[in-house]
């Protein structure tokens, strides 16, 4: 049978390849010798001679048969690139080297990670880079490969394993992640990421070649980053089949705004001196019919670049103050509602006008909705239009939130320029914030200034029953994170809330530290 004899061959083929590159040939090789000697005399020798290169050849194993793996490496880690990760994965994959085993492929993305650029500028990136690479150096075995993939983006290939199964997969990738999250120094100041991962096992992998088995990794990597941060995914023909559509386009994006699947996910803002839910921010999330849920890191950029962020924002307002009548009419009680304002909409200047008459469209009290803007929109904007629009919807009686707080250096000055109510602190103190004294002093620095300027406060990305706990203590009113929930539709909302506040038996007393 002709495939019979094609998959034999391959077989043997395979054996012998191991066989003669292997380390065990430096044994065999003079036993062969000694006894074709023994046997045969010198001619057996010579026989030898021209035999073995020709069982080379037949085996695959002659040095052009595994080509060298690509001298190229990034700057700034020193880590080869993607070539490499592929060639390694191919090898592995097919059978050729020198051990069997399993294999697999994993992506990690820091999460936040322009942000981070952004806050400390372009070198603490690159150093905070290459102390990542060398920590997942570090957290693997002699035998694995790490390579760069982009910026804050990092390949892992798995060498040959005897037992490499989904739980082993899963173990791994937490152990990465923890070597990630540990403390970072930088400039005498202590700093924390997190990362993502999507990973695809080699028996999983649609194609048995390098590149399939990466990019079964990236779509798992692209599902873990809806659940970011800090998210694990393993790879799926599901999300194959979602990223096969290729890259979004700007007329894939007018057609999703003008079918309503970007919508709002509500995320709830709770209180840590009563418990009770005050409010929800409304995020942008697109549900695509084909590649499901797509991140706002992956669409976000494109709405930017098609210059649809006011577009995008028109209808986040919309669908939120629809949000608050709904609520109120299913007589769940969510006092306030969190919009978010980009830049484009703060230029309008029509902007108090129009969302006066969208609040009296919905007959709510501006007091209801909370205009959220960005640190870094504040702390840089000199047009005198954000100005005027951000006064005009705090005199209208709008609260607003200054966003990710910690991020954009504003001064006092501003905060009191453009009448701010509330401080949302950014997710990057927040982090092991009820195990790092540091971190503890740089919130309890912003509540004290808070306090006495007159602000509330709310804490981001909170993720932990401990960083609630100590939020609490610190004085902190109000946090938002994974630990109270992560954003949900609307319809998951009412019976969230219902349930949120009937375990509620009793209000949760942290107990905070006095001045």
């Amino acid at each position: 049978m002709p495939g019979f004899k094609g998959y034999d061959y391959a077989r043997v083929r395979g054996r012998m390849r191991r066989a003669l590159a292997g380390p065990q040939i430096a044994a065999i090789l003079p036993a062969i010798c000694l006894t074709g000697f023994w046997i045969a005399g010198e001619a057996a020798l010579v026989l030898g001679a021209l035999l073995l290169p020709v069982l080379y050849i037949l085996a695959g194993a002659e040095v052009s048969q595994r080509a060298a793996p690509s001298t190229a490496r990034d700057a700034v880690t020193g880590l080869p690139l993607r070539d490499s990760l592929e060639l390694v994965l191919d090898h592995a994959l097919r059978g050729q080297e020198p051990v069997s085993g399993k294999t697999a492929c994993f992506m990690l993305r820091l999460d936040e990670f322009p942000a981070f650029r952004d806050r400390h500028g372009p070198s603490a990136a690159d150093d905070a880079q290459h102390r990542i690479a060398d920590r997942l150096r570090g957290a693997l075995r002699d035998g694995d490969l790490v390579c760069k993939m982009g910026e804050a983006s990092y390949g892992i290939a798995i060498g040959p394993v005897t037992l490499l199964d989904l739980e082993a997969a899963i173990q791994l990738a937490s152990r990465l992640q923890s070597a990630v999250e540990d403390p970072l120094s930088l400039d005498a100041t202590t700093v924390y990421l997190s990362c993502s991962i999507g990973f695809c096992l080699g028996t999983r992998s649609p194609l048995p070649t390098g590149a399939s088995l990466i990019s079964a990794a990236q779509a798992a990597l692209a599902e873990a980053a809806r659940f970011a941060p800090s998210a694990i995914r393993s790879f799926s023909t599901e999300m194959q089949r979602h990223r096969q559509g290729g890259a979004l386009s700007t007329d894939e994006l007018t057609r999703a705004l003008d079918n309503n699947q970007i919508l709002p996910f509500f995320q709830p803002q709770v209180s840590t001196d009563t418990g009770l839910v005050t409010g929800f921010e409304a995020l942008a999330r697109w549900c695509h019919p084909e590649r499901g849920m797509i991140p706002p890191g992956d669409f976000l950029p494109l709405v930017q670049q098609a210059g649809l962020m006011e577009r995008l924002g028109d209808k986040m307002l919309v669908q939120s103050l629809i949000a608050l009548r709904r609520w109120d009419e299913a007589g769940v009680t969510v006092p306030q509602i969190g919009v978010n304002f980009a830049t484009d909409e703060l230029l309008n200047p029509q902007l108090v006008e129009k969302v006066r008459w969208q609040l009296d469209r919905y007959g709510l009290d501006p007091s209801r909705l909370t205009v959220e803007v960005l640190e870094t929109v504040v702390a840089s904007s000199p047009d005198d239009v954000i100005t005027r629009n951000i006064n005009g919807l705090a005199r209208m009686g709008c609260r607003i939130d200054l966003d990710d707080f910690g991020t954009g250096h504003a001064s006092i000055s501003s905060i009191r320029r453009f009448s701010v109510e509330r401080l949302k602190i950014d997710r990057s103190f927040v982090m092991k914030v009820d195990r790092d004294i540091e971190q503890q002093r740089m919130v309890a620095a912003i509540l004290t200034m808070a306090e006495r300027l007159g602000l509330t406060t709310l804490a981001e990305g909170v993720e932990t029953p401990g960083e609630h706990a100590m939020l609490a203590q610190l004085g902190c009113d109000h946090v938002q994170g994974f630990e109270i929930a992560r954003p949900m539709p609307f319809e998951q909302t009412l019976e969230w809330v219902r349930a949120y506040h009937d375990g509620l038996i009793e209000a949760p007393k942290f107990g905070r530290r006095s001045g």
